[in-house]
């Protein structure tokens, strides 16, 4: 996810569909009218529902031109742990807010109805473009929802645009949740441009370690929404990301013919096609001067290419991450981290908003830096049951991601 002046390959879809978006902010979710808390889902959707036991009250009050619309996954859903074993399933679930008029989605608040179970959430916006492609899996998977890891799952409509470069990104990540997490607001004037015929999929992550693995009941996740017609003055953030490689070799005491970095890549490439094998091979290229560097942090560097206001972000790596961090202009007198997460953790990639925003544009440089522990590898019940590997970029559980993903809004050259 790389984003630099004049990117190739898979590297330089991701840029243009973050550019296109610049035209048609398309991301995401719902709307209702002024005097009314909930406008009411499209026929045969999966939008507005009675929530048992009713919803939370609100974390933080409406602002001025503000209102909540509260929505629902359609039906309950049973968690079950994977066939191979383990104890956590993650859900993606479809939402049609039945939008009839563009707002801008200013906050977010997921409300699992079975907390015992529910480990994380994240909810992602997708255009109406890419509506159809959610509808299709949704349509051809028995039950609620599907299965889903690090992304919604459906190709053409995730975080990533596919090999299209011309294609609008087919999903906006607009926020997470893990228990104890509050609304995160921005103090700004700004907000994701919503527009009718978008869907919301919200992706559960389910843990059933208390209950070894066993069936803990159903959920049925609200999701509330915060909306506002805004003004012609309101600024439409987009989400950018900046990426790294991940060149994390097996640890001392592992081996296996997975430990060799092509046999890993082959491995990837299987499983999820050209694409997204070939973005290690890719990152080194133009982050390491094409030759891999094996260990446990990497950098990569990006000239910005468009002038545009930093708010916030957030960073997205997979299990065995450690930490990240996003600098601009590194080694100069105006030097600034804008995002630090020393601590990572995968079911927490919470939105972090900067004190005030930073104006940057071309001629800045934006630093991401990932730190990967493969000793994780042991500790978790996901991956102790897999053969050890040589870990590059990759969508699956065992394969990683170093991303710092930045809320921005674009400015006038």
């Amino acid at each position: 996810m790389a984003v630099n002046a004049a990117p190739s390959g898979s590297r330089r879809t991701l840029w243009a569909a973050t550019m296109a978006l610049a035209t048609v902010i398309a991301v995401a979710a719902c709307s209702a009218n002024a005097d009314s808390p909930a406008a009411p889902a499209a026929t045969g959707s999966h939008g507005a529902h009675e929530h048992a036991g009713g919803l939370p009250a609100p974390q933080q009050p409406l602002r001025a031109g503000e209102r909540f619309l509260d929505l629902e996954t359609a039906e309950a859903y049973t968690p079950k742990p994977p066939a191979g074993g383990g104890t956590d399933e993650y859900r993606c679930q479809v939402i049609d807010p039945g939008l009839t008029k563009t707002a801008f989605l200013t906050g977010t608040q997921v409300m699992p109805e079975n907390v015992a179970i529910a480990h994380h959430g994240i909810v992602y916006a997708v255009p109406p473009g890419a509506a159809d492609l959610v509808r299709a899996q949704d349509a051809k998977v028995p039950g609620p929802g599907w299965q889903c890891f690090g992304g919604t799952g459906v190709a053409g409509a995730d975080v990533e645009s596919g090999e299209d470069e011309d294609a609008d990104p087919g999903a906006t990540w607009v926020d997470t949740w893990a228990p104890g997490a509050t609304e995160a607001l921005f103090t700004q004037d700004v907000g994701f441009k919503l527009e009718p015929g978008t869907l919301l999929i919200l992706q559960m992550h389910y843990n059933l370690l208390a209950t070894d693995g066993e069936p803990a009941g159903s959920d049925q996740t609200a999701v509330r929404l915060r909306l506002t017609d805004g003004t012609p003055q309101t600024r439409e953030l987009i989400t950018v990301p900046f990426d790294a490689p991940t060149e994390l070799p097996c640890t001392a005491d592992e081996s296996g013919p997975l430990c060799d970095r092509a046999a890993s890549i082959a491995d990837v490439t299987k499983r999820f096609g050209e694409d997204v094998g070939g973005m290690a091979d890719e990152q080194v290229e133009e982050c390491s001067q094409g030759t891999p560097k094996p260990g446990d942090t990497q950098t990569c560097d990006h000239e910005v290419p468009v002038p545009m206001t930093l708010f916030g972000g957030f960073g997205h790596m997979h299990l065995l991450g450690r930490a990240i961090k996003v600098e601009l202009n590194p080694g100069t007198p105006n030097a600034q981290v804008v995002l630090d997460v020393p601590q990572f953790d995968f079911d927490n990639q919470r939105l972090v908003t900067l004190p005030s925003p930073v104006d940057v544009g071309p001629g800045d440089t934006l630093r991401v830096t990932c730190t990967h522990d493969a000793g994780l590898r042991k500790e978790l019940p996901e991956l102790s049951k897999l053969p050890p590997r040589y870990v590059v970029w990759g969508d699956g559980t065992s394969d990683e991601m170093c991303a710092g993903i930045m809320t921005v809004s674009l400015r006038e050259p």
